[in-house]
């Protein structure tokens, strides 16, 4: 059995030696060939120059031959303006944030700035008020002082008038005393002076009592006599003036502030 497989033509044991060597001849070919075809792709075909044999004839020469239009030239355009490449998007947006960050920042500046001028302003404010307070409270503290400093005069000035009046008070009360003491001595000199120098009328009756008014000046001399009040009659009146204007010079008083200018003297005989 395995005589007769190995004898049968066109089995695998006959074609093995030769199939790996086809394989590669035919892999060769197909390479050869591809690389052939993209050769003959790539190379452009060679030029061919064709030889033309022509005369030159002049139009003008030829009768009847008219001179071919000539089209204007066309304008040439003006080259398209440089058109900046896309930017790309990547690019746009990070230059967009840097513009927003740069904008963020000058705000955020800005603002620090504002607060630091309004810190600024405000602790200005603030000292100013303070200075303020200060000079107020000393201005109040002064007029303080200068009110108690008034109201301490006031009170001394008034108790040293109250003292003054009272010792004034008693000095006039002590001067009236002595004076009245003193006043009435000089009255009574008066008196008898104008009694030494009276003249007893005949109708004068007993128990005479008059009141004569006496003008003198400085010095004691008499200038007038007037009966104010008497008990007599006209004779008695009569010698009592006369005996008024007799007795002048009157006696001075003892203290110049006792004279007085008219006198009230109360004439009464001793019966």
């Amino acid at each position: 059995m395995t005589e007769r497989a190995r004898a049968r033509p066109g089995s695998g044991s006959l074609f093995g030696p030769y199939a790996g060597s086809v394989l590669l001849h035919l892999a060769l070919f197909a390479v050869f060939g591809v690389g052939w075809l993209t050769w003959k792709r790539v190379t452009p075909p060679a030029a061919q120059v064709l030889a033309i044999d022509a005369v030159v004839v002049d139009p003008a020469a030829v009768p009847g031959l008219r001179e071919p239009r000539r089209e204007p030239a066309p304008a040439i355009a003006a080259p398209p303006p440089k058109v900046a490449p896309p930017v790309r998007d990547d690019v746009q947006e990070r230059q967009r944030a840097e513009a927003l960050q740069r904008a963020e920042d000058e705000r955020r500046a800005a603002a620090e700035r504002a607060a630091d001028e309004r810190r600024k302003a405000e602790a200005e404010a603030e000292r100013k008020a303070e200075a303020e307070r200060k000079a107020e409270a000393e201005r109040k503290a002064e007029a303080d002082r200068k009110a108690e400093a008034a109201r301490k005069a006031e009170a001394a000035r008034q108790r040293a008038e109250r003292e003054a009046d009272l010792r004034r008070g008693l000095e006039a009360e002590e001067r009236a005393r002595a004076l009245s003491g003193a006043g009435a001595q000089w009255k009574d000199l008066i008196r008898a002076k104008i009694m030494s120098a009276w003249r007893r009328p005949p109708t004068a009756r007993p128990g005479i009592e008059c009141v004569v008014q006496v003008t003198q000046v400085p010095g004691g001399a008499v200038v007038a006599a007037r009966i104010l009040s008497c008990n007599g009659d006209a004779a008695v009146r009569q010698s009592i003036e006369l005996a008024v204007m007799n007795a002048s010079p009157l006696p001075p008083p003892p203290d110049p502030a006792l004279f007085e200018r008219n006198l009230e003297v109360v004439f009464k005989p001793n019966d």
